[in-house]
């Protein structure tokens, strides 16, 4: 037998196992199959005009006609707040599609609004990525057994099976997420921004939290918010739980999940935080229709949920696409608040471009050692030089308190430690996108995003002075240098115990830590970041 003939009968038992791990994959992949969907569509309520909300701002509407009103939501009390009060206020809907609400304690206060707003008569329609529900079907199921609460998860995973394989077998499906971010009541009031619903985006967590941002919407606006909602809620992707767990569905539950919400609520560790929110000027502001609304004209902007079914080439459908003509237009300044910062080798030219043509580009996003999402920054870390050396201005959270000021912080209601999580961008001091699109892959090509447009000189200037605040006193500024032989490297300057201070290296990181998020770098991951 020649040595030909050898190496190829070597080979049989290698092909035979891969075809059977192949068989193997197709045989589990069988097994992440879903339930035919059955979703009824509904619609947002039109005729809202005689409900509360719609009485209180009929008014203001009518003396800023074709306009919308706005209030920012920068402090995490305040935003929950807001999403409290406006839920109390409710006579016919709650419309709410987050991409994550965590069963932490803002997570249980939330889900306990709704629940008293459903027990008055009130509709709700509560969509969520499926991302973050993991083994959690029992509690949503039992929250969607009152008559008036309708829950769809979106995009959801194959209860068949556990998530874990399902990434790699239904990579490119599973993969890609719903990251919107809306809340909507009576079609006459909305908030959308970059939080979720869990204690680190609202001030309740006292030892993490997010430096975030949401926008409070009235007017012709509101309607938009709610034409992409029902765009998502009517979408083939979005399935009830009753289809995906048909098994939990004991109206008896209900009762017996007021009782164990009750208990927490009950809780001391839970009184303060309540007080807390009970304190907040917003509530009364609200309550008295005293709010300082901003006018101006304003469009929605938002991804198709068809996005995640294949890779739209042209970009006909998405956000993207409608917010690059703004990109384009620019003349003076460009701010940008993107926490997850991947700009790639096109962004990179274009912002690197755009700072050569005059414009002034600062950018504000995550340290190393703020971020909660390292692999990312490995992402953007590559291309900071390219940018400093183009003249764009780049500043990173400083997430690290000295003990002093960690004291103070954990005796109130802020974190000791934060991460930079608002999204939003200010052309030229006129307008303002606010939202939840990171500039990244992932946000651009994967998920689905949405955010308001804004055009508003107060906005504006509101937020570049937050802008200005923010990295003067929570950031790092990273200065290029070069050295005799050439050799470039960056300095980050900031603040140490209230002294001045230079680093040489990603600041409170260690050696390992840079280490490590280099050689991922490495990696061709750069599509899922």
């Amino acid at each position: 037998m020649n040595s030909t003939v050898k190496r190829r009968m070597n080979l049989i038992p290698s092909m035979k196992n891969r075809v059977l791990s192949v068989c193997l994959l197709l045989l589990v992949g069988g097994c992440a199959s879903l339930p035919p969907n059955t979703n009824t569509p509904t619609y947002a309520f039109q005729d809202t005009a005689d409900t509360r909300a719609g009485s209180r701002y009929e008014e203001l509407r009518k003396s800023h006609t074709g306009k919308s009103g706005f209030f920012l939501l920068s402090n995490g009390l305040d935003a929950f707040t807001a999403r409290a009060i406006l839920a109390q206020g409710a006579d016919r809907s709650i419309d709410v599609q987050y991409y994550m609400i965590h069963n932490d304690l803002t997570g249980i206060l939330f889900g306990d609004q709704l629940l008293k707003a459903a027990d008055r008569g009130v509709r709700i329609r509560l969509l969520i990525d499926d991302m973050d529900l993991e083994k959690r079907d029992k509690g949503l199921s039992t929250l969607a057994a009152h008559s008036n609460i309708d829950l769809r998860i979106f995009n959801p995973f194959s209860r068949e099976m556990i998530r874990a394989p399902q990434f790699l077998l239904r990579f490119g499906s599973v993969t890609r997420r719903m990251h919107n971010k809306s809340f909507t009541v009576d079609n006459q009031v909305t908030i959308v921004g970059g939080r979720n619903i869990g204690d680190e985006y609202f001030d309740a967590d006292p030892d993490f939290g997010f430096a975030d941002l949401d926008i409070l919407a009235i007017g012709s606006v509101v309607k938009e918010v709610s034409d992409s909602f029902d765009e998502y809620w009517n979408s083939s992707l979005a399935y009830p739980i009753a289809v995906l767990r048909p098994d939990l569905t004991e109206k008896d539950d209900l009762e017996e999940g007021r009782r164990r919400v009750a208990e927490y609520l009950g809780q001391d560790s839970v009184a303060e935080y309540l007080q807390l929110l009970l304190n907040s000027r917003l509530a009364e502001t609200i309550r008295n229709n005293e709010v300082q609304w901003y006018w101006g004209e304003a469009s929605v902007m938002a991804d198709n949920p068809g996005k995640l079914k294949s890779y739209d080439l042209n970009h006909a459908y998405t956000l993207s696409s409608k917010i690059t003509p703004f990109f384009e237009d620019l003349d003076k300044e460009f701010l940008i608040f993107s926490p997850y910062f991947v700009p790639g080798k096109k962004g990179t030219k274009f912002l690197s471009d755009l700072s050569k043509s005059g414009v002034h580009v600062r950018i504000f996003t995550n340290s190393l050692a703020s971020t909660d999402v390292g692999i990312v920054h490995a992402g953007y870390a590559k291309y900071r030089t390219t940018l400093l050396r183009a003249g764009v201005e780049l500043y990173e959270m400083d997430k690290t308190l000295n003990r002093k000021e960690r004291k103070a912080k954990k005796g109130d209601s802020g974190s000791s430690k934060a991460s930079l999580h608002a999204k939003s961008f200010v052309f030229d001091r006129e307008q303002v996108f606010i939202g939840s699109l990171n500039l990244d892959p992932r946000s651009i090509v994967e998920n689905t995003e949405i955010g308001i447009m804004v055009t508003s000189k107060e906005v504006a200037k509101i937020l570049a002075g937050k802008f200005d605040m923010m990295i003067e006193k929570i950031a790092f500024r990273l200065e290029l240098h070069t050295d005799e032989e050439g050799i470039e490297f960056i300095f980050w300057h900031g603040l140490e115990e209230g002294e001045e201070r230079v680093w040489k290296a990603d600041p409170h990181t260690s050696f390992w830590r840079r280490f490590a998020l280099g050689l991922v770098s490495l990696l061709p991951v750069e599509s899922q970041l």
